[in-house]
């Protein structure tokens, strides 16, 4: 299962990636809105644990802007 974690927060992005790497998932991080938007938008992802207070581009824009487009991924926000 590959799961895109979009964090500003760089220790606790590194937390939750390890932490689903110790479960077995593939982990990709982004640091901020623009970059979890087009990875979310380019690549396929199995579920997005999306902070909703990033640089750039907020969470819930994110969000609306895969909808939008028809991405229909479970995000854990």
């Amino acid at each position: 299962m590959r799961v895109l974690v979009v964090e500003d927060n760089v220790e606790l992005a590194r937390q939750i990636k390890s932490a689903l790497e110790h479960a077995l998932y593939v982990a990709e991080v982004a640091h901020d809105g623009e970059e979890g938007f087009f990875l979310g938008d380019t690549e396929r992802y199995d579920a997005v644990v999306l902070d909703l207070g990033l640089p750039k581009l907020d969470g819930i824009e994110v969000l609306e802007r895969w909808r939008s487009s028809g991405n229909t991924v479970p995000v854990i926000i």
